[in-house]
């Protein structure tokens, strides 16, 4: 139930809710039931005019799930360190499309974002909704994206020995919803193809997520906080400001990622000269084999 005296505005047709009357500094049963209820509803909420210190935005962080920081990225040693600050003053943000860690075996559930400052124009962050980006496959693509699987890696973090195995469709564990789970800036490969198959495949998936239909842009003002489902959204900071840019996040442990069916093949692995195959199927192989998959 979401109390009546809330104030909710849609702002896209595909995912996006503003919400107007919550405390997250000191918020109520009722309270965090409801955020949770449009959080499902609407995939990524903003609510404005908070303003939490670190401990209060922690505090509510906690209510949703363990906690954890940044694996790969260093963040401000003044700061609590479940909290992942990054500064940027012109550009220097994440304007690639992607999902939160999708590297981990359990990547990021939910990310909970403070806008500490950010100037007047740009800076703007998209979301996408991975429901119907996948809703709207073709039944032919659906089919066969349905049977695949593809390796994600934290190469952008200049840690490519991170990895992990996801299917390229999930199923969400709330909304029992299928969810099209690969994205541009840490999927590397599709396991069952070859690589040339692969690339096209991935290039074509990964620009089909940013189709404007199925996306939300907002402008933030200092204070919002942002809660979005990493778990069937995705993302895209716009490198298009000068001046101070500031955000502290919380971000929730993840669940196991699980597959909307079984792979229907055999990963693909070339035979013979590894030494003459491209990075990302040696990497592949070296993964496949340290999970028993391959012999």
């Amino acid at each position: 139930m979401i109390p009546s005296s809330w104030e909710v505005t849609r702002l896209a047709g595909a995912l996006g809710a503003e919400i107007r009357g919550p405390n997250i500094s000191n918020p109520t049963e009722a309270d965090l039931a409801g955020i949770k209820a449009l959080l499902l509803e609407h995939l990524v909420v903003f609510l404005p005019d908070q303003s939490p210190t670190a401990e209060a935005h922690i505090n509510f962080g906690r209510h949703f799930g363990k906690l954890e920081g940044h694996p790969n990225l260093s963040s401000d040693t003044n700061l609590p360190p479940e909290i992942f600050q990054l500064k940027a003053s012109a550009g220097g943000v994440a304007d690639e499309w992607h999902t939160d860690l999708t590297f981990q075996e359990q990547p990021a559930l939910m990310s909970i974002l403070h806008m500490v400052t950010c100037p007047d124009t740009g800076g703007d962050t998209m979301w996408t909704n991975l429901y119907q980006a996948y809703e709207e496959l073709s039944e032919p693509m659906k089919n066969l994206c349905d049977g695949i699987s593809a390796l994600h890696d934290a190469l952008p973090h200049n840690h490519p020995e991170s990895m992990a195995i996801h299917p390229v469709v999930r199923v969400h564990p709330d909304s029992g919803k299928k969810v099209l789970y690969v994205n541009e800036h840490f999927t590397r490969r599709i396991v069952e193809m070859n690589a040339t198959e692969s690339d096209a495949l991935l290039s074509h998936l990964t620009k089909w997520v940013t189709n404007p239909r199925f996306t939300v842009r907002y402008h933030w003002q200092p204070g919002t906080i942002g809660i979005w489902d990493n778990r069937c959204t995705q993302h895209f900071v716009l490198n298009d400001f000068i001046g101070e840019r500031v955000i502290q996040r919380v971000t929730v442990v993840g669940d196991r990622v699980e597959a909307a069916e079984p792979p229907k093949w055999q990963p693909w692995v070339r035979d013979g000269r590894l030494s003459a195959t491209s990075r990302h199927d040696r990497q592949l192989y070296v993964h496949l084999k340290a999970q028993g998959r391959i012999t």
